[in-house]
Formats: C-alpha cells, sequence, structure tokens
C-alpha cells in the first residue's frame, strides 16, 4: 500500500509521524512524509520519503509576535494571530497537499493537519486515519487538553462540553481559510458549520498515540477509537556526545536536564539566571537545553553544561530529573526514562499533560511559566531529587511503557483500514 502521513507544527509534533512511518515502511508500504521544507534533512534521515509544504515553522516560532504570544500564554489570542496567517498558509497546503496524496491508499493525519488532511481524503475518496498524539475525542473522563486542567473537577457533562469547545475554537479559527481552499483549489463544498468531523460519523479509525498507564481509553469512546501506546523515533542516525559532554556527564553525579523545546522566550537571559540561581540553590548539575527558546548563558558554572540540541532519548537516560515545557513527546521520553518530570507549560496542552504527570506521582505539580520562580523551581527540583515513592512510580510507570509497542499496534490497525 502506498500511505500519505500529514505531520505540520514543532518538531516534537512531526516526530511521531516519522515514527508512525518507519513502522509502516518496515511492514512493507510505501510512505511519503507531507511536513514543512525545514524538516527535510530529519524525514531523510530516518530514510522516508519528503514531501514539503510551504512554510518554516521554526522561523515562524522564532519571531518577535511570537515570542510574545508565547510568554503571554494565553492560547486564544495566540490562535487569533494564527488565524491572521492562516488563509494564504492553507492554499498553500492544499496546493502541495493534493499532488502529495494522488495514487494513495489512505490519508493520516493529526491534530495539525486534521482539517486538511479531511479535505484531501474527501476529494479523492480515500481513508482518513485521524492520528493524534493529544485527547481529542469528546468524553466526560477529563476535560479538553487545550483548556484548563481545572475544568475535570466540574465533572463528566463539563468535561464532554470543554472537548466540543476545544474543537470549535480550532475550527472556528481556520474555518475561512478551510473554505477558500475547499473551494478554490479542491472545488469541493463547503464543510459544515460546526465543523467536518466526518470520520467520528463513519467510525473510521481514529489512533492516540499514548500509553493506556499515562491516559487509559476511556469507557465511553466507541470501539473505532484506538489508544495505542507512544509512537516513540527511535535514535538510528548514530549519534554521539561530543567530548566535552561526555566528560561532563562522567566527571561528577549524574544531572537534571533543563528545557524548553520551541518555546521562545522575550527575555532568553533573564530565563537563564533564574535557571542558574535555582541550580545553585540546590546545589545540582544540569544540561541545559538552548535550541529554539534562545536560552542565553554566559559565564557558564562549572555545574552546568549548554547544548543546542540533543536526542532526548539518549540523555534522559543519563539525568536524575527532566525539567521541561510539558510538550506531548517530551513528557512521553521523559516518562519512558523513569526519572520524575517537573513541568514548566507554557500554553496550549502543556497545563494538561503538566497535571497528568501530577497526578500520576511521578512529578511534583506543574509550574505555569508565568508563575515560575527561582525558590519554586528549586523547590520542584528539590522534591523529584528527594521523593523516593515519587521516584519509584516513576520507574514502575516506565517499566510499562517499555512493555508497549504503540507504532506497531497503530500500524496494524491502519493496514486493516486502508486495505479495505
Amino acid at each position: 500500500m502506498r500511505i500519505a502521513i500529514i505531520a505540520l507544527g514543532s518538531r516534537g509534533d512531526v516526530q511521531p509521524y516519522i515514527a508512525l512511518g518507519k513502522g509502516l515502511q518496515s511492514a512493507g508500504h510505501a510512505v511519503r512524509l507531507i511536513t514543512h521544507e525545514n524538516y527535510e534533512r530529519l524525514v531523510n534521515s530516518h530514510g522516508l520519503e519528503f514531501w514539503p509544504v510551504h512554510g518554516n515553522v521554526q522561523e515562524f516560532a522564532e519571531s518577535p509576535e511570537m515570542r510574545a504570544l508565547l510568554e503571554k500564554g494565553n492560547f486564544i489570542t495566540l490562535m487569533n494571530h494564527a488565524a491572521k496567517t492562516a488563509h494564504e498558509t492553507i492554499l498553500a497546503w492544499a496546493k502541495d497537499g493534493l499532488p502529495a496524496v494522488q495514487g494513495m491508499n489512505g490519508i493520516v493525519a493529526g491534530l495539525g493537519a486534521v482539517f486538511l488532511g479531511l479535505a484531501l481524503a474527501e476529494k479523492l475518496d480515500i481513508p482518513l486515519i485521524q492520528a493524534y498524539y493529544v485527547p481529542f475525542t469528546p468524553t466526560g473522563e477529563f476535560s479538553g487538553a487545550l483548556l484548563p486542567p481545572g475544568i475535570s473537577r466540574l465533572g463528566g457533562t463539563a468535561n464532554r462540553l470543554s472537548h466540543h469547545l476545544t474543537r470549535q475554537v480550532l475550527w472556528q479559527q481556520g474555518r475561512s481559510a478551510d473554505t477558500a481552499a475547499r473551494r478554490q483549489i479542491l472545488h469541493l463544498p463547503t464543510a459544515p458549520f460546526f465543523g467536518p468531523f466526518k470520520a467520528d460519523a463513519m467510525k473510521n479509525p481514529i489512533l492516540y498515540g499514548f500509553s493506556p498507564s499515562v491516559i487509559a481509553k476511556p469507557a465511553d469512546w466507541q470501539s473505532n477509537i484506538h489508544v495505542t501506546g507512544y509512537w516513540f523515533l527511535e535514535d538510528e542516525t548514530g549519534w554521539q556526545p561530543s567530548p566535552a559532554l561526555e566528560e561532563f556527564l562522567q566527571r561528577g553525579t549524574p544531572p537534571i536536564y533543563i528545557g524548553f523545546g520551541s518555546m521562545s522566550s522575550r527575555k532568553p537571559a533573564e530565563t537563564a539566571d533564574l535557571i542558574l540561581n535555582a541550580l545553585a540553590e540546590t546545589g545540582q548539575r544540569a544540561v541545559l537545553l538552548s535550541g529554539w527558546s534562545g536560552l542565553q548563558v554566559v559565564n557558564l558554572p562549572d555545574n552546568v553544561f549548554v547544548v543546542e540540541s540533543i536526542p532526548h532519548d539518549w540523555l534522559f537516560d543519563r539525568v536524575q530529573a527532566v525539567v521541561h515545557h510539558g510538550g506531548a513527546g517530551t513528557t512521553a521520553v521523559g516518562l519512558r526514562a523513569g526519572v520524575p518530570s517537573i513541568i514548566i507549560p507554557f500554553f496550549a496542552d502543556q497545563p494538561f499533560w503538566g497535571q497528568r504527570v501530577a497526578d500520576l506521582g511521578v512529578g511534583p505539580q506543574p509550574i505555569p511559566r508565568k508563575q515560575l520562580t527561582v525558590a519554586r523551581l528549586a523547590e520542584a527540583i528539590q522534591t523529584a531529587l528527594h521523593d523516593s515513592a515519587m521516584r519509584q512510580r516513576a520507574k514502575a510507570l516506565a517499566a510499562q511503557i517499555r512493555a508497549e509497542n504503540g507504532v506497531q499496534r497503530a500500524v496494524e490497525i491502519i493496514q486493516a483500514e486502508c486495505a479495505l
């Protein structure tokens, strides 16, 4: 079979779909990964066919406007900003995407690409498999992942409504652009006002790439919805640490990891100072990721090593705890490493994962980025390092996650659907 996977967003958003693509390819299928042009090297390094769509998501994330919005942490404001640029972007994605999916037996698309995937599947009359790593299907058991986690305390009806609200926020922000793409590029009817969630009604499979040990499948989800386990992208590129990093890791006690992924900051020097002061207060060593977040450290102390990028799966097995923004992918790798996670959420689904980590007892309560202080970070570090019960729970959860094979399970479901 020939399968097209549409993966849009940050590197952490794209990596799980590369893992799915590799799984499908290993099962004997031809896979085309459709994603932003700046991921060509990443996709090619894992042996998949790369098909670019317009735009460099890193440049967008590092723009002054995005830095300011991420600092505020207001998801609705961020969505409004994205909607202003969505019209031309989605038209370009539809132009790029239509030839990319022609001749395919099926399309796999996730949260950032589901509306485009639905339209393309409708145009070519081929199956669409919705594949997410964040809960997106309404349930009464917990609230929508893009809304404040405290809503869950209100109970079943409020939880279900929160999921529908999440869907409508995402859909209404992009509806005008979706309509233009359907009319001008794909020559399709306009999608319904309340959203083109046809895959639900058609009973097509919906895949969730997280561990059932982290979020068990809700009892009110239908049989076509599957919690497969995480889609981990194993590093097979022969990556090796620099001699300097190797020497740092061997020099003393295992460090902690601190990094905020693609979450940019308008005040990187101030954030770096806060981190260094918390480390000084706790007496801990750390590997600090600069990355897209733009963290800048001058007069680096001996107990801190800065890297621009590093495979999380390699490093997290060598640290005592991980401090990060709570992105779904980073959270998954942290949980698999079996060490406590300290989540500093900025926006979107990050507070959801931070609270989930705390509820599972494998990390302290999350500290929202706007509330981060030296004292709070230092206290969370001390808890993560010295709470023996928390550390045991983290190891036990990691063992459960490592026993799963989410990619294999997802491949089996995709094969069964697209072979029909």
